[in-house]
């Protein structure tokens, strides 16, 4: 008879393998007796597995969903699709839930047998999206990061500015933000004693120091605000100052946190300060507002909205139907 733990386990594994279970072939699986099965039974009840027993001819055990999630026993095929689709969902694939991919990424591949690993790995390498977004981010440096996040350990690794230029960094990471499929890592730079952003793609060789830290307070902002705020001044190549004709809380239902930085001039207008790689991306963004706007800053920006405006008037100045009013 095997020991009971791994006995358990065997059982729990094939209590999710199927649907229903009658109790003989249950017994007969495990090389136990009805009465040791009973008890089996009772103790995964104990930990939280809602295991239900069904009387009758037909009846047998059944696990049903719990009102708490219990440890899931996973073969190799399952733990292997798992984190490939974490790793999908945390690249953005799935809007709304790339934190929480990250988070549930960074604990499995924390316990993932190196063999699986490699599967995940290879997985991920030699299978191409057909459309692409830009740098992304490595799912093993997300999975690194979260974890030295959660565990408040302080995390070194070596990054990229935008101009190419190279250097080694030791933080104390705090917290991951996700924005319009880039990640960034907010932490306090232990050598210039400061809050800064890093975009993860730019990262390299993320290594967890297993150096502990006691969190510092955040500055008056959350994280998300923190990091967009920063993202708007330094981190793109473009940053741009905007004035809105319409009241702040009419322009703030169609502002997105990553669009930038919005303040109230006055009763009837409000600033928005943004930045972005691509000034049509930015008078896209912009434009989409649907209120009428100034661009004041930069030039490029301000030369480049004044061309669409002009191709847009053109391209339908010819049109019979050019001077018809424009429907509520």
């Amino acid at each position: 008879m095997a020991e009971t733990p791994s006995r358990m386990l065997r059982l729990l594994s094939l209590l999710q393998n199927s649907r229903d279970w009658p109790g003989r072939k249950l017994a007969e699986r495990l090389d136990v007796s009805p009465r040791t099965l009973r008890r089996d039974i009772e103790r995964l009840r104990e930990l939280g597995y809602p295991v239900h027993a069904v009387p009758g001819v037909g009846g047998g055990y059944r696990l049903e969903a719990g009102a708490d999630l219990p440890p899931l026993l996973l073969d190799d095929d399952e733990a292997v699709a798992i984190a490939v689709g974490l790793r999908t969902a945390a690249g953005g694939s799935v809007a709304g839930i790339e934190e929480t991919s990250v988070r549930a990424l960074a604990k499995l591949e924390q316990v993932l047998p190196k063999r699986l690993r490699s599967r995940v790995n290879a997985l991920q390498t030699y299978t191409v999206p057909m459309f692409g977004a830009g740098p992304m981010a490595d799912p093993g440096h997300l999975a690194v990061v979260a974890q030295a996040c959660r565990d408040r350990q302080r995390l070194r690794f070596s990054y990229s500015k935008r101009d190419g230029d190279r250097s080694s960094r030791l933080t104390e990471p705090y917290r991951l933000v996700h924005v319009s499929r880039k990640w960034y890592l907010l932490a306090w730079d232990m050598e210039r004693e400061d809050w800064r952003t890093f975009r993860v793609d730019r990262m390299d060789t993320p290594l967890i120091t297993g150096v502990r830290f006691r969190p510092r307070e955040l500055p008056a902002e959350d994280a998300a605000a923190y990091v967009a705020r920063s993202i708007t001044s330094s981190l793109a190549r473009y940053r741009a100052l905007v004035t809105f004709h319409a009241p702040l809380e009419v322009v703030a239902e169609r502002v997105r946190p990553r669009d930038g930085v919005l303040t109230a001039l006055d009763e009837h207008s409000c600033r928005l300060l943004t930045a972005a790689d691509s000034l049509q991306w930015l008078a896209l963004t912009i434009g989409l507002f649907d209120v009428e706007f100034e661009v004041h800053e930069p030039p490029e920006l301000i030369a480049y909205v004044r061309g669409l405006s002009e191709r847009l008037g053109r391209s339908v100045a010819a049109h019979p139907a050019a001077e018809a009013p424009v429907p509520d």
